[in-house]
């Protein structure tokens, strides 16, 4: 395994680590996403991903955030770090490979983290897009689908939720944030790695529902039944639009049924994400009854 040490914001790997942090152009151009965070950086491994580069901080990330990668700190062989391999279930649990390893020291960590709490670890990793052809689905799928998501935190916050019911897919259409943003990334807490995601046009996904037998349930407040009265335990899409101007008119006109979630308050709309929290967890409701 190859390691290296840093010390300067100045050096090449750290300008190019900022660089696929902000620049959208520079992932897709390069075919590499940020990963900060053991926990991300686990379930990212144990999807199959491949690491190019790690960025390591020992004063900030402790023996306990090595070892749960697999990685051993050996001075004594003049090597920095080491990597064992090791499988579970067919699936990579760890570092295994040749990735570069960079060590850097705490002061350099926090000008190039996002966050405080992630354990002192940050990953240069080759993105994986996968197309619809590609989704493995069960019988009677449960499927999220999103509209022109906008907000990062917003389409990580679907996928947290679609992890916890285990939804089979999220598809998110005509999409104007890439799949492979940092904020993303974090706000899912590694959920876009857990849930296969996929990005593809409307028209695109509405054909391809329709071709699996996939009911379409729209989330609008127009012509409408109360979301719990609609049959989810069916293969079901249920599809969301964005808090500002909801769904365009493909979807409500290619929808099985349009759904609502009762509004009691004063405001008329719930985040995006709450609301389909809520949907999630009523096809479970249905499904497990």
């Amino acid at each position: 395994m190859k390691t290296e040490q840093v010390t300067s914001a100045q050096n090449p790997k750290i300008k190019h680590l900022l660089l696929l942090q902000e620049k959208s152009r520079a992932r897709r151009e390069q075919g590499l996403f940020v990963v900060e965070g053991r926990r991300e950086l686990e379930h990212c491994l144990e999807a199959g991903f491949t690491v190019r580069t790690v960025f390591v901080c020992p004063e900030v990330a402790g023996e306990d955030s090595f070892a749960s990668l697999g990685m051993t700190k050996d001075i004594s062989s003049g090597t920095t770090f080491t990597c064992q391999s090791e499988e579970a279930g067919g699936r990579r649990k760890n570092l295994a490979g040749d990735p570069l390893v960079i060590e850097i020291p705490e002061a350099l960590y926090r000008k190039v983290a996002y966050r405080e709490s992630t354990e002192g670890i940050i990953a240069e990793v080759e993105c994986r897009n996968i197309g619809l052809e590609d989704l493995d689905l069960p019988e009677n799928p449960l499927v999220v689908v999103l509209e022109a998501v906008e907000k990062p935190g917003n389409l990580g916050a679907v996928l947290r939720s679609a992890d916890a019911a285990r939804a089979d897919a999220v598809i998110v259409c005509d999409p104007l944030t890439d799949l492979w943003n940092p904020n993303l990334i974090r706000a899912s807490l590694g959920g876009i790695f857990t849930v296969p995601t996929v990005a593809a046009s409307s028209e695109e996904t509405i054909a391809w529902l329709k071709a699996h037998g996939i009911r379409i349930l729209t989330a609008q407040l127009q012509d409408s039944s109360w979301y719990y009265n609609v049959d989810m335990t069916v293969g079901t899409a249920l599809v969301m639009g964005t808090e500002s101007t909801g769904l365009t008119q493909i979807w409500r006109d290619a929808a099985d049924a349009h759904i609502r979630i009762p509004m009691l308050g004063h405001l008329d709309s719930l985040n995006v994400s709450v609301s389909t929290a809520i949907l999630l967890f009523e096809a479970v409701r249905q499904r497990n009854a």
